[in-house]
């Protein structure tokens, strides 16, 4: 195929892309079904699953997929995750015989044996059956440095809104009269051991438009939380407030603030007498107190006495020379072309930056200077490449005396290499293996490549293709081209047991696209695609899509894309600009009815990625690409299967119920399921991430084929 756009390609864009004209919208005729537990609803649900599992569950290798992928979920050769408190491993841990899940805690001695020995502090099937509730565990965040009284969180059937229920580890009971906060999606801190700092829904005014806490409370124990004070109080339109309790020895903290959007807070001191003290930083900064130092992450350019600094550079500054007026700052990264930060974190005398160089991980360790006028130290540290990299500091800044001050864990994969979890300290090269993911499926042969794209603007925009073993560029490979492009989330390289075994291992080509929107380089990577912009997204996951048909990888007809959440509008929206590009189109959890997503769930959180479709000048772009309202009778689209959860209390089911029938109706090929547990994840267990990972590989086969 021609890599240019075809005729027909270039009209239906052209006419996608042109500004709708501002008449009245017709009344949706599928308000119905955004009525999430109502019987019609769910009858139509259930209708429509039946249909897709019939047609999924016959695909001669959908029950060993499925029994795969649980097999794979459900290894005990899994790594676990790592929390460290007092000296402790704390782990969550679901397997074939505890699906709900184990919490748990060892010793980093007992860790680094081959067989663990783990002391167990709540087993959530025992729970969940005892009080008859689908409990999904959610987290717990423990009072140190004792670290005997915890805040769990349980979630019904996955949702964002929790329970939060007070735990004594020592008896291993919920406690008697103990702190308790109904089904809410809550902010919740420690003050001291009778003193919790809670923002959650208290009634009329409590929450904010997006549904999150509008308010926090000093609650006392023992006494009513409708009572309990406000000591600070943020706006009906921002998308929250929130709290940060640091109550680190000689560095105690309380921060409160006020989400005014996703990208833009303002922040306090909350001083003890009540008083706040605004942090002077730019509103869509990231700023953080580590021990006497303020770190603050830029997200634009900022000139402050007289300096100017770059947007996505890391700065430094004395934290009580800066609240009293000083602008002493020293910069501790400043992106290149190709180099940005991906994140910052502490141990207790090092800071870590974990830097992406062209989407590949590596890692730098800081020493901050020990007399005034002299620089910040930096090191490389020889950590695995060219994959992804996650360190975790174990430091525990309440521990007196703590071993594991300034060691860290460091996570290491790529496409073709499992999980791998070393062991590390600062101030030295040496890196300690503590675990890896055994291999589940055969790589010998299989190669991963970096190639660029040219977008329409000119952009050169990177993606991932892993080939399977003996495929050659003929044009014939059944592929998978996955993105996300929002909300300034990198695509770095992952490695899948579940497309191993399924996708390469059976000659499928992964193609992961890093297009803009992401955060592969930076704030200006993502501040590229958003509002009036969003389309750049789109316009480089197309220009992905030629490039593969170009480079005679794929053809459109066996050219699968994939996305999830603000992916899913991704795809959503490619497919009606560009439907003859591609043959099968996954779309799941999505979002899909930009008309009115700011007025379902959370979705008012999201405008200052998208716009304000309230306001004619803002729905004038965003009518551009909204999927819902694209789509017409008429169109030759792609095979699309659409997945959703009804407790996915994020992006409201609705979109996807609302898209399947819209399609349907105009005789567009389209199969959906949705899963009655979940959350915005789409499964709530182990049990149902296989089913339904099973449902959408069955899918890519029936529809791209084999070779």
């Amino acid at each position: 195929m021609n890599p240019k756009p075809l005729l027909a390609g270039l009209l239906l864009a052209a006419h996608l892309l042109a500004p709708m004209a501002q008449t009245a919208v017709p009344e949706d005729p599928y308000l119905w079904l955004e009525d999430v537990q109502s019987e019609r609803a769910l009858t139509w649900v259930r209708e429509r699953n039946a249909v897709s599992r019939a047609q999924l569950g016959a695909h001669p290798r959908f029950a060993a997929m499925r029994d795969g992928f649980r097999a794979i979920l459900d290894s005990r050769e899994r790594i676990p995750e790592l929390t460290h408190r007092g000296g402790w491993l704390y782990n969550f841990w679901r397997d074939a015989q505890q699906p709900r899940g184990l919490w748990r805690r060892t010793t980093l001695a007992s860790f680094q044996t081959s067989t663990p020995q783990w002391e167990l502090l709540l087993d959530l099937d025992a729970l969940a059956k005892a009080e008859g509730e689908n409990w999904v565990w959610g987290g717990a965040s423990c009072l140190g440095p004792a670290y005997t009284r915890c805040l769990l969180q349980l979630s019904r059937g996955g949702a964002d809104a929790k329970v939060v229920r007070e735990y004594d580890l020592a008896s291993r009971r919920f406690v008697d009269g103990g702190f308790n906060l109904p089904e809410a999606k809550s902010d919740v801190a420690w003050l001291d051991a009778n003193t919790l700092l809670v923002g959650t829904d208290t009634g009329p005014g409590a929450l904010t438009d997006s549904g999150y806490p509008r308010q926090l409370r000093r609650w006392p124990r023992g006494t009513p939380l409708a009572q309990a004070p406000v000591v600070y109080e943020g706006l009906g339109a921002d998308v929250s407030v929130f709290a940060n309790v640091d109550l680190s020895p000689g560095y105690q903290r309380v921060v409160v603030g006020r989400a005014i959007d996703f990208y833009r807070s303002e922040q306090f001191l909350l001083q003890p007498d009540g008083r706040l003290q605004r942090l002077d930083v730019p509103e869509d900064a990231e700023a953080g107190f580590w021990r006497r130092h303020l770190l603050i992450r830029l997200k634009s350019d900022w000139t402050v006495a007289g300096q100017r600094y770059k947007s996505g550079s890391l700065l430094a500054a004395d934290a009580r020379a800066y609240l009293a007026g000083q602008r002493q700052l020293a910069v501790l990264f400043e992106p290149t072309a190709t180099r940005s930060l991906d994140r910052w974190t502490p141990t207790a005398s090092r800071v870590l930056l974990d830097i992406l160089d062209n989407v590949a991980g590596k890692l730098q360790a800081l020493s901050p200077p020990r007399r005034a006028g002299q620089a910040w130290a930096r090191r490389e540290v020889p950590a695995p490449h060219p994959g992804r990299l996650g360190v975790q500091p174990l430091h525990d800044p309440l521990m007196t005396a703590d071993p594991l001050a300034e060691a860290y864990l460091l996570h290491y994969a790529d496409f073709l290499t499992p999980d791998s979890l070393l062991l590390g300290r600062t101030g030295s090269d040496a890196l300690t293996p503590l675990k890896a993911r055994p291999a589940f499926f055969d790589a010998a042969g299989m190669r991963a490549e970096q190639h660029f794209a040219t977008s329409r603007d000119g952009t050169r925009v990177p993606y991932f293709v892993v080939w399977p073993r003996g495929a050659r560029a003929d044009g014939n490979n059944p592929t998978v081209l996955y993105g996300y492009g929002g909300f300034q989330v990198s695509q770095q390289p992952w490695y899948s047991a579940a497309y191993g075994s399924a996708w390469y291992g059976q000659g499928g080509v992964l193609v992961v696209a890093n297009i803009r929107g992401g955060g592969e380089f930076g704030p200006a990577w993502h501040q590229a695609a958003v509002k009036a912009n969003k389309q750049k997204s789109y316009d480089d996951f197309i220009a992905v899509a030629e490039d593969l048909v170009a480079r005679k990888i794929t053809q459109p007809a066996k050219l699968g894309i994939v996305g999830g959440s603000n992916g899913g509008l991704l795809v959503g929206a490619v497919m009606l600009q560009r439907p003859e590009l591609f043959g099968a189109v996954v779309c799941q959890v999505p979002l899909l009815d930009m008309r009115r997503y700011h007025k379902l769930l959370a979705g008012a959180s999201w405008m200052a990625e998208y716009g304000d479709p309230d306001k004619p000048e803002e729905w004038a772009w965003i009518s551009r690409y909204s999927p819902y309202q694209n789509v017409k009778p008429g169109m030759k689209l792609p095979q699309v299967l659409l997945t959703t959860s009804t407790r996915d209390d994020r992006v409201h089911p609705g979109h996807a119920r609302k898209m399947a029938a819209r399609l349907a109706e105009q005789g567009h090929p389209v199969l959906y399921h949705e899963n009655i547990e979940g959350g915005h994840g789409g499964a709530a267990d182990n049990a149902q991430r296989a089913d339904l990972l099973a449902l959408e590989f069955a899918f890519l086969w029936q529809v791209l084929g084999q070779r």
